[in-house]
């Protein structure tokens, strides 16, 4: 078998981000200055580049450079322009795959806030509740297409503005995002559905015993076991924390890693199927076809067209 790519593998369980680490020294803004919405600029290489999720919304727009998104259980390009809305909670992360030598200081221009003031107000405000849809589609993922300039303009007035004013631009882009109809949804994975941080914690002490060795057999019914549940029970309460049946979730979880091994190592397609927990080629196929829309095969050659891996 030929040996793998040096490439690092990315950092597989996602960092929950929390406020007190959130330093100005790496651009973010003060906490103390800002309300509702908090701006943040940074380039790339940062400590910030990494596998995370956080409790806010994230508009995320990339100015400089190209390279792989990670957005929950999607995998894709990216380059100049690339605008994200991601939902409180949803993992995320952006590898630049063509940063030139000094670095890209300007790469990421990111706007974060909250869901609680939103949905509370929209009770009173009716003209809030024209964003609620865009709210609920963000908790997969939102790509905007077309929406460069105008973004980096939107960015930049909410960054230069405060108080009333501020809350009036970022509503302003709000707006813009919500009438936006050229957008896709990217990840078939959702956190959001858990009501406490137990929940919280079970689910993720699944997802994490999936991902720590993927050709590991998990079934329903240990899954189900090892929380103390019923089957039944243990189905529901995956499915309304995470929007995907346990099995589909798996497979999904699975195939993804199977883009992860094609585009950074060399491995045989046959062997990555048994790497990622498929005990059946034909299978792995099947579902890399109906996950992806293509083969593992053509995967891998659009990959290295796209990325030069």
């Amino acid at each position: 078998m030929p040996s793998a790519r040096t490439r690092p593998p990315r950092q597989r369980h996602p960092e929950l981000e929390r406020d007190f680490a959130r330093s100005p020294a790496l651009g973010y803004e003060d906490a103390e200055d800002t309300g509702l919405v908090r701006c943040l600029a940074h380039g790339v290489p940062s400590p910030l580049v990494r596998w995370h999720f956080h409790e806010e919304y994230e508009l995320h727009l990339i100015t400089e450079t190209s390279g792989r998104a990670f957005v929950g259980d999607w995998i894709g390009p990216f380059g100049p322009g690339h605008l994200v809305l991601c939902g409180p909670r949803l993992p995320h992360n952006w590898i630049s795959l063509d940063t030139p030598e000094g670095g890209a200081p300007g790469r990421d221009r990111v706007i974060q806030f909250r869901h609680d003031p939103v949905v509370r107000a929209a009770e009173s405000i009716a003209e809030l509740r024209d964003v609620l849809p865009l709210l609920d589609r963000a908790r997969h993922g939102i790509e905007f297409f077309g929406m460069a300039a105008a973004a980096q303009a939107h960015w930049d007035a909410v960054k230069a503005s405060r108080g009333l004013r501020r809350f009036a631009v970022f509503c302003d882009f709000l707006a813009d995002l919500a009438e936006c109809t050229d957008y896709r949804l990217l990840s078939t994975v959702q956190m959001q559905g858990v009501e406490g941080e137990v929940q919280v914690d079970q689910i993720n002490r699944i997802v994490n015993r999936i991902l720590a060795d993927m050709a590991e057999p998990i079934s329903l019914s240990a899954a189900a076991a090892e929380l103390g549940m019923s089957e039944s029970r243990f189905s529901r309460f995956f499915r309304r924390s995470t929007g995907n049946s346990f099995t589909d979730f798996v497979s999904r979880l699975r195939i993804n890693s199977a883009c992860q091994l094609l585009m950074q190592t060399d491995h045989y397609v046959t062997d990555i199927c048994y790497q990622v927990g498929f005990n059946n080629v034909a299978n792995f196929n099947r579902r890399f076809l109906e996950i992806k829309g293509m083969t593992p095969t053509e995967f891998r050659r659009q990959a290295e067209s796209r990325f030069g891996s």
